[in-house]
Formats: structure tokens, sequence, C-alpha cells
């Protein structure tokens, strides 16, 4: 088919709602926000210069990191073009996240395999390769984007490093039929088939309750035959002992 022609393992282009979903197939946001990243109308910043493909992002930095201390540490896996500290344009302190420009790509690929989780000033930090101006309608994180999070953390976000943001295969008639969703006489079917679940359980119910009484019943009529039997056998121990005496 034409989709699968058309497919590719990782995706060419940002869609919120997909990197948001565990397998690519979600048709609703989960959270707001994806909402958000899907409102958003973010603009990548046309002032950045540099080569793309030969740059870093430097996240989860200490505020206190300056850019000499990062020229120290990414200097040790080849030759620095250029470095961007991002700072805050009223107090000018650090964001905590930066860009790194490489001259060549060996040196991009070292610093990317071994600089994430490196420990900078008391911060493990990443490293990945740049996307805002390599993946066609990246949304950055501050806007509901981007590809952090964890499952775990319950934030389904997925991709980057760990999960590249693959393109999902598209097969619409295998998943229409698979969640019931195809024709109307499935989705009926399915309903009345959950109502019938739902009353087999009321009637199981109620006849529980009908077998309760009966039950207590019985339990309290064994009992007093336990009890019964209990004061007989008491009864002939005295008798037996009258007649020892």
């Amino acid at each position: 088919p034409q989709t699968m022609n058309d497919w590719a393992p990782i995706a060419k282009e940002y869609d919120p709602l997909k990197a948001g979903s565990i397998d690519g197939t979600d048709e609703e946001p989960h959270d707001r926000a994806i909402w958000r990243a899907m409102l958003a109308r973010y603009v990548p910043n046309k002032g950045v210069t540099g080569d793309p493909h030969l740059t870093l992002f430097v996240a989860r930095l200490n505020l206190q990191t300056t850019e000499e201390k990062l020229k120290e540490v990414f200097s040790r896996y080849g030759d620095i073009r250029k470095i961007r500290l991002v700072r805050d344009l009223v107090t000018g302190f650090s964001k905590g996240y930066a860009f790194v420009e490489y001259k060549e790509e060996r040196a991009l690929l070292k610093a990317h395999r071994d600089a994430n989780r490196l420990v900078i000033d008391q911060h493990e930090i990443f490293v990945d390769f740049e996307l805002e101006r390599t993946l066609k309608g990246w949304i950055p994180r501050r806007l509901g984007g981007g590809f952090g999070g964890k499952k775990e953390s319950g934030q389904l976000r997925f991709g980057g490093r760990d999960r590249p943001f693959r393109k999902p295969i598209n097969l619409p008639n295998m998943k229409n039929d698979f969640y019931g969703e195809g024709s109307a006489e499935k989705r009926n079917w399915s309903r009345e088939g959950t109502r019938d679940w739902r009353t087999r359980d009321r009637d199981h119910e109620r006849g529980r309750e009908k077998r309760w009484p009966e039950r207590e019943r019985s339990g309290t009529w064994g009992e007093s035959e336990r009890e019964r039997d209990s004061k007989e056998e008491r009864s002939r121990g005295r008798e037996r002992k009258d007649r020892d005496r």
C-alpha cells in the first residue's frame, strides 16, 4: 500500500499528538500540555546562526555554570566553533540550557555519545542533537511539546535519546476493527454486549443477596447443634463422675 511506501522509522515532522502517545496512534490529547503544544504558534528564532547538523543541545545545567566551564568540558571531544548559553533577556541569568556547535561531525558524535549524563557543577546534564532547526514543526517543552517526561511520572511524551520519535505505521482499517470503531452495527453490538454483562452482574448480586439469609440461618442452626452436642457430652461426663463416687 501507499502508506507503507511513505513510511519511515524516524519521524521527519514533529506532531505533539503523536509524540505524546505511547504507540503514536492517539486521536485525542490525553493531557493539557499536548493541547497547548497543538495550539501553539511557535516560530524558531531566525537570528540563530551556525550549522544545526553540527550542534548539540545541552540541558539540565546548573544555573551557575558558565560558558567557560562548558567550553572546558566539551572541548575534550573536538574543536568547538561556538557555544551559546541561553540567558534571560531581562535578568541575564542562565536558563539552564545551551547549544554547542562543533567544527566536525566526528566530534559531534563523540560528544553526543560520551557527554550525556555527565556531571557538571553537581548537575547531571542531558545532551541531544538540536531539533529546533532540523525537525519540522518542533514545539519546545515550555509550550507543551518536546520529548521529555517518563511513563512512570504520568507524562507519556516519548522520544529523544532513550526512545527516538518514530513515525507510526498507518493501518486505519485494522485499527478501527480492533478498537470497535468500524461500522455502526459493530459499535451497537459492542454496546449491547456491555449491557448484557451489566445485567448479568446485577442478577448475580441479587442471587447472592437471596442466598445470604439462607446461609446465615443454616450457620446459626449448625452452631446450635454444636452447642447441644457439647452440652450432652458435659452431662455424660458428670454422670460418669457421679458413678465413680
